[in-house]
């Protein structure tokens, strides 16, 4: 996070487009290095399936919408008020004050760790993280290429990009398969639940993200408002946001989470069946408002679900492991899912406006195909929920371990250690089958 602030402020002193794109994909590394760990030492204090376990990582899934929409609009005030560089500079004070909180309230990690040896070095999958890299790269690289490239995707550079990203992915999945100490175990994928509900989240963020894009785009082109005005009107997501994952974390162990994800994947058609038959004069309150609403349900109710399932798939020594690969897929749908959209988007604008049929002379033609794109997507992920079988999560049972390293406190406090969690967890249990049992006599 501290790097982040330091690139951010770096950000805000760039002179060309070449130099804010090298500087905002390094804050996204150094976005991306910390959430895993964050992920990691959450899963590692709570080891074991609780009510509070829900609630906890409810609260970190919260952060999601939060962030999206509250970063938009203190960047639209910051632009309003200044200039764009003023958005850079005001992330890295807010990193700033992030990172001295941090210093007092992160928790202390008492886990062990491997000491730095020419043994441990061996251990790292050096060729695993060249054909991951190497291949998202390019095949990211090529899918935001695609639509601008002089002759479309038939370039023959985008041609090649594409290939030998695809090849090198494919060859990073034969390399798990066999190197001694993998960045991505492999065997996680033969449990079906996993396979499934990463499969229905990879459908939701091809869309979710995109539509999020899409509508703040419109927005500013069509209906011409203000970086300022654009973050008010998403800012329903961010209140939906929060509310959705309170609702989550008091319902995941007494609700079939088979059924929130099928709920979400619902939730998700709807909303973007709502953006894509508007049309420009159409009201923001019966199509946009309750469109943006419905893509948070979907959004939280997948994300949570499945934050909490992957990281019960692994043990905690590799909590982190389940963690990067949850934010990985999510990434990489963004990616995959803004190449495709962009190309959809281009291919509509190209004709022009349409002089017959729904969207007669409407600008909003082309947006219309990218949340239509995205209600086509997330639709697949429907049927696929049929075939899960996780009923509820957060019940707190005897087989769970009771001991771990991690602290609930940061240096500033004392040590709550992951047993006096688990501590609490059981009274909270005996006290809920005492007032049960209280019921039952009255």
């Amino acid at each position: 996070m501290a790097l982040f602030a330091v690139f951010a402020l770096a950000a805000g002193f760039s002179q060309t487009p070449l130099q804010i794109d090298i500087l905002n994909g390094v804050m996204g590394l150094m976005s991306a290095a910390s959430v895993p760990p964050a992920q990691g030492m959450l899963g590692n204090i709570y080891q074991r399936p609780s009510k509070r376990k829900n609630k906890v990582f409810a609260c970190f899934s919260a952060g999601n919408p939060m962030g999206f929409v509250f970063g938009s609009i203190f960047s639209g005030i910051a632009t309003q008020l200044f200039n764009w560089r003023a958005s850079f500079f005001l992330l890295a004070i807010i990193y700033v004050v992030v990172v001295a909180i941090a210093l007092f309230s992160v928790p202390v990690d008492h886990t062990q760790k491997e000491k730095m040896s020419v043994q441990a070095l061996k251990k790292f999958d050096v060729v695993g993280t060249i054909l991951t890299v190497a291949g998202i790269g390019l095949f990211s690289g090529a899918l935001s290429l695609g639509s601008d490239a002089p002759q479309g995707w038939k370039t023959p550079y985008v041609l090649v990009l594409l290939i030998l990203g695809a090849l090198l992915i494919l060859s990073f999945v034969y390399w798990e398969r066999w190197c001694a100490h993998p960045l991505v175990p492999m065997s996680i994928w033969r449990d079906r639940d996993f396979s499934l509900v990463i499969s229905v989240l990879l459908l939701g963020f091809l869309a979710f993200p995109i539509m999020a894009f899409w509508i703040a785009l419109y927005m500013q082109k069509v209906r011409h408002y203000s970086a300022l005005l654009v973050a008010v009107h998403m800012l329903p997501m961010a209140i939906g946001g929060i509310v959705v994952n309170i609702v989550a974390g008091l319902v995941m162990h007494r609700v079939s989470n088979t059924l929130l994800m099928g709920v979400g994947a619902t939730a998700y058609v709807a909303s973007f069946l709502l953006m894509g038959l508007q049309h420009a004069d159409s009201s923001y309150w019966a199509f946009t408002f309750p469109a943006l609403l419905l893509a948070v349900v979907g959004a939280d109710f997948e994300f949570c679900v499945a934050n909490m399932y992957v990281m019960s798939s692994l043990p905690p020594a590799q909590q982190s492991v389940a963690g990067g690969i949850f934010q990985t897929v999510t990434k990489l749908c963004v990616t995959i899912g803004m190449g495709v959209s962009t190309a959809v988007f281009d291919a509509v604008e190209a004709r022009g406006l349409a002089t017959s049929g729904y969207y007669r002379d409407d600008p909003i033609e082309p947006y219309a195909a990218t949340f239509l794109y995205c209600a086509g997507i997330a639709a697949v992920g429907i049927p696929l929920c049929a075939f899960l079988r996780i009923g509820t999560q957060g019940h707190a049972g005897a087989e769970g371990e009771k001991s771990a390293t991690g602290s609930e406190s940061g240096v500033g406090g004392g040590n709550a250690s992951a047993e006096s969690v688990v501590m609490r967890e059981e009274d909270e249990a005996r006290g809920d089958g005492e007032r049960e049992k209280l019921k039952e006599d009255v």
